[in-house]
């Protein structure tokens, strides 16, 4: 019987409008629900904001009996049980940060069979009481989040998800495993299939594309300046501002203060009563800014951060996506912006040389960081050459710096046809050093054993700095012209359309200026991205809403999007219901919370009648 058609996934849509206030999946969820609803084990890699924790809590609703999710960060336990409590869905989390009420609470429901999602760190289920305690539960099905995190392969590998194979039988011998992340290209993916399932799952693998976010790069000038200047162009919204140290963070906390933003430093450092109650601030209230390290924002699951600024390069362009997801989870547009220079690129190298890591695992992290540097300067839409790392292609975007903006070009058709050239000579075996330094005329021991002053490429490149060489290098690899073997010591090879561009029957076009005037040319200016889809005349209505929401989570101790998304109020501005049954047809508006907040914001709609 299609999917369509089935009584499980019949009665998931219904509970989707009636529990969550949605009217339609998302692109990609029905077929996952789908598979998850008939039993099949599922490895579903989706990206940030599209909705990965409804294909869990549909069939947990749907099936009945336990499901057990298994999360490593506290944060997002936390909001997601206040989420779908508010929903008036029986939830519950078993951590360190639980009171002995709240404990009970959870406990009480499981012992009675009430529960219907249980969210546990891999660490607390690792126990052998917690492993006593599921086994005698109706556990169903055990939905394991941040699934990357079982692969050495990925960008932030946990020994403890080593583990969670084990649990499954233990708790339920043949216990339903699916499995969720936002980033696993194909090594990772197959580690998590190796290491989570004992027979191969059903693989989903949706598109990384997330057109509602601005993608942007700029070489850092003066940085807490351009920071500033992007921070305040957003003026009145939520944002993260990432930095690598935690020096940093305060210092440009600080810096943005002073100049009348709202911000607040997070960063491992901190003691935890100040951290949790920024991170608090940050959920609980609109308009503020979180400079934070990367140990901010993994379990964060606040859907209306409209900007995400990288103050420094981040480590690896996995690590890149998954930040920037944190901004538009609610689909509504968002800004993103990575300041990047030779500084960045020499504590990310740093990094990797000094890790405690295996020399493959130092060389898989190198060609990572080298793909980032690629995006950085990348000669062409910038959404292509993301979606290019992930596999993908698309058109270009219109929603880059490099698409609005555009870029100074030359023609790189001599350059490009000298470092294919190198590629080739050289028996398409080096890296990029070995090639640069061969393009320079560098007699280096490398150059001088393999004799490679030799070739009649030696040399001929002495005219660019070796810098430049790298940044051809990335460009070409952004154009699909040479790619690199990530299995074979980052050897360099030309592509078919590479070999079009050597023989010369193509010319390019390569970036001359990477460095584009200080102040901030194409940094989005005007209104909230919330506030961009009402009319100006709605615009008193809807800030009248967002008071009444921030008073609410105030009160009730909970983030702001617990109550209502600003999507939700941005439909209320423009709509303005006047009765319950129109105010239910808003979207992310259901059943409980209609009974619980639908008074009050209707009294706010109806004040602002026309």
């Amino acid at each position: 019987m299609p999917d369509s058609l089935s009584p499980d996934l019949s009665q998931a849509t219904s509970l989707l409008h009636s529990v969550f206030g949605f009217g339609a999946f998302r692109p990609g969820q029905e077929e996952i629900v789908g598979a998850i609803l008939r039993g099949e084990n599922v490895l579903a890699v989706m990206p940030t904001g599209s909705g990965k924790s409804l294909c869990y809590q549909l069939p947990a609703l749907v099936r009945g009996g336990v499901t057990l999710v298994v999360s490593p960060l506290i944060a997002l336990m936390r909001d997601q049980v206040r989420a779908l409590t508010a929903a008036g869905v029986a939830a519950g989390s078993l951590n360190s940060s639980n009171d002995p009420a709240e404990t009970a609470r959870v406990l009480g429901l499981l012992r009675r069979g009430d529960l219907r999602l249980l969210y546990v760190a891999p660490e607390r289920l690792a126990r052998p009481d917690t492993i006593e305690m599921l086994a005698e539960s109706n556990v169903s099905m055990m939905a394991i989040d941040e699934a990357h995190c079982v692969s050495q392969w990925g960008h932030d590998f946990r020994k403890e998800y080593l583990e969670l194979g084990s649990v499954a039988r233990q708790i339920g011998g043949r216990l339903q495993t699916i499995a969720f992340t936002a980033t696993a290209d194909a090594p990772t993916r197959t580690d998590i299939v190796d290491k989570l399932f004992a027979q191969p799952p059903r693989v989903f693998v949706r598109s990384f594309d997330r057109p509602n976010l601005r993608l942007a790069f700029k070489p850092k000038e003066r940085s807490s300046k351009q920071v500033l200047a992007f921070v305040r162009a957003h003026e009145g919204e939520s944002g993260i501002v990432y930095c690598a140290s935690r020096r940093k963070v305060e210092e440009l906390a600080e810096t943005l203060k002073e100049a009348g933003v709202r911000a607040l430093p997070y960063h491992a450092g901190l003691d935890k009563a100040v951290r949790d109650r920024n991170q608090d601030t940050f959920q609980q209230e609109d308009g503020v800014v979180m400079t934070a390290t990367v140990a901010f924002g993994m379990g964060i699951d606040k859907p209306d951060v409209r900007f995400v600024c990288h103050a420094d390069l981040p480590a690896n362009v996995e690590a890149y996506y998954q930040e920037i997801g944190r901004a538009g989870r609610d689909g509504l547009p968002a800004d993103t912006l990575t300041l990047y220079g030779m500084g960045d690129m020499q504590l990310r190298r740093l990094q990797i040389e000094q890790g405690d890591l295996s020399d493959e695992r130092k060389r898989i992290e190198r060609q990572r960081l080298g793909a980032l540097l690629s995006l950085a300067e990348a000669p062409r839409c910038r959404r292509q050459t993301l979606l290019a790392y992930f596999g993908e292609s698309s058109e270009p975007c219109g929603n880059c710096d490099l698409c609005q903006e555009g870029v100074e070009r030359f023609d790189g058709t001599i350059d490009a046809q000298k470092a294919m050239s190198a590629i080739v000579r050289t028996g398409e075996r080096f890296g990029m050093e070995h090639l640069v330094s061969l393009l320079r005329g560098d007699r280096t021991e490398n150059i001088l054993k393999y004799e490679h002053e030799r070739l009649p490429t030696f040399g001929v490149g002495a005219d660019r700095k070796a810098s430049e060489w790298r940044s051809i290098f990335r460009q070409l690899s952004a154009l699909g012209l040479i790619a690199q073997d990530l299995m074979e010591h980052g050897r360099w090879w030309v592509t078919d359309e590479g070999w079009q561009v050597l023989k010369g029957k193509q010319r390019i076009e390569l970036r001359k200026d990477l460095a584009p005037a200080a102040g901030a040319r194409g940094e989005r200016r005007g209104r909230p991205a919330a506030s961009a889809v009402v009319d100006d005349g709605d615009l008193v209505l809807f800030d009248a809403l967002k008071a009444l929401r921030t008073r609410l989570a105030q009160q009730q101790g909970v983030p702001a999007y617990v109550v209502f998304s600003d999507r939700t109020l941005a439909e209320l501005a423009s709509h303005r219901p006047t009765s319950p049954r129109a105010f239910r047809e808003i979207h992310g508006i259901g059943d409980a919370k209609l009974e619980r907040y639908g008074a009050a914001f209707l009294e706010v709609v109806q004040k602002h009648a026309t």
